[in-house]
């Protein structure tokens, strides 16, 4: 458990692994955090890392919408008053859903409510559900509110808009365009001798990367601890491509966006966040560096028409 969660007053307390902190979750979080302020009681998500999934399914690790310190943003960004980021073992994973709730929601957290979504399970083989929790609150001394779910929005329908595609519809179940980070590093400088320096995203592993194509979106230089800051928290409209750019050969699969208009940026090693609003078109192979050119102004003058 982190810091911060022993205090003396009880809490509203929300659990999950909140990957995407969508609109979904936002509807049960904001109901805590409402909860919370009516009662003068502290708000605290409980946030699980790594992915349940891959703990107790090796392997089977989902791609990530949200990375663990965007999440806590996220979050803290709809009011919680504390982000508790546990991690997930497979001695939790066995853990009962009786000893759950009094070792973690009554004695740790001190829970005076625990809302929940109405999907909610925990516990050893996903073997305590809603009702179960009911009970266990009775038991020890805890409210239990259920959160109806958004019809149809979830982190696998969002996953699987990103595999087509589809960014716009990924942003209507996230509520905000879907985002990817990480530290810019030198790749071929090909935007750069074609007149359109891209910064080059090197992701983490088992980012939620859209299908390739390209974008209009957003570039921004993210704060970081012990990174350049030269740009810290500057935002710029962007053409984004994804993909390995199937002209030139051998290239692996990159996450490049195009500061419009700015040729004077070094990002080098600076940690950003790039947003996807829309996506302009599918990767083609062109058959000369001047139509690859051509298509390119077209792509810059398609995003910033969008972007305004």
């Amino acid at each position: 458990m982190g810091p911060g969660v022993h205090g003396s007053g009880r809490s509203v307390v929300t659990i999950g692994v909140y990957d995407g902190v969508h609109r979904g979750h936002q509807r049960v979080i904001g109901r805590a955090v409402a909860i919370a302020g009516e009662r003068g009681l502290r708000s605290v998500a409980v946030a699980f890392e790594p992915h349940p999934d891959e703990v107790v399914r090796p392997g089977s690790r989902p791609q990530r919408l949200t990375g663990a310190r965007r999440r806590s943003e996220l979050l803290a960004g709809l009011g919680v008053g504390e982000v508790d980021v546990v991690e997930f073992t497979l001695g939790l994973s066995r853990t009962s859903p009786d000893d759950f709730a009094q070792s973690v929601l009554s004695e740790r957290l001190r829970a005076a409510v625990v809302v929940v979504g109405e999907d909610f399970v925990f516990g050893h083989g996903a073997s305590g559900d809603v009702e179960t929790l009911r009970t266990l609150g009775d038991k020890y001394d805890f409210e239990v509110e259920v959160v109806p779910l958004v019809d149809g929005v979830s982190s696998t329908a969002i996953r699987e808009r990103l595999v087509a595609g589809d960014v716009e519809g990924a942003r209507e179940l996230l509520g905000r365009p879907h985002r990817v980070e990480g530290v810019v590093v030198r790749g071929y400088q090909r935007g750069r001798q074609l007149g359109f320096p891209t910064a080059n995203v090197e992701t983490p592993q088992h980012t939620a990367i859209p299908a390739d194509g390209v974008y209009a979106g957003w570039l921004e230089c993210v704060p970081v601890a012990n990174l350049p800051t030269l740009y810290a928290g500057e935002r710029w409209p962007a053409a984004i491509s994804v993909g390995t750019n199937p002209t030139f050969e051998g290239v692996p699969r990159t996450v490049e966006a195009y500061a419009l208009d700015r040729d004077d940026l070094e990002l080098y090693g600076a940690h950003v966040a790039v947003d996807f609003a829309a996506r302009l078109r599918g990767n083609t192979r062109f058959d000369s560096i001047d139509a690859l050119i051509a298509q390119i102004h077209a792509d810059v003058e398609a995003a910033r028409g969008l972007l305004g």
